[in-house]
């Protein structure tokens, strides 16, 4: 079964290149795999979904992940501004949605037809590392 088209991203929102480069790095560099993204373009994708064997089952995960690592990913990649969490009636849930960011850096995915995420690089990784250590954005 093939996922449905990505809604369109408003064409107004346009992103710094910096910030477009530094939130795909982040996303290649997080541990999730391209279908947890696309899932969350169409809901919200609880917490509980990602964790241990559920993250692998659903296609979310290469490897079964604590609770503890997937929110420390999540975290980092709200504050790099590709996610947030969703909001109901009572307040923050624990499920997550992306942004117009994420959106947009997801379907420049999509339209090069990639099934999964490209592998980070090691100079990805360590500016992914220094950013998150320093607790700044690079």
């Amino acid at each position: 079964m093939t996922a449905p088209p990505l809604p369109s991203v408003s064409p107004s929102i346009r992103y710094p290149q910096k910030t477009v480069l530094r939130a795909e790095r982040a996303m290649r560099c997080a541990p999730f795999r391209l279908q947890l993204y696309k899932t969350m373009v169409w809901q919200s994708v609880p917490l509980l979904a990602i964790v241990n064997l559920a993250g692998v089952q659903n296609q979310y995960t290469c490897k079964v992940l604590s609770e503890f690592a997937v929110e420390n990913e999540l975290l980092w990649l709200i504050r790099v501004g590709v996610l947030r969490r969703e909001v109901d009636g009572q307040g923050l849930t624990d499920s997550f949605r992306v942004t117009p960011l994420g959106r947009q850096i997801i379907d420049q995915w999509q339209q090069g037809l990639a099934s999964e995420l490209a592998a980070p690089s090691l100079s990805d990784r360590f500016y992914n590392a220094l950013s998150r250590w320093l607790g700044i954005t690079l």
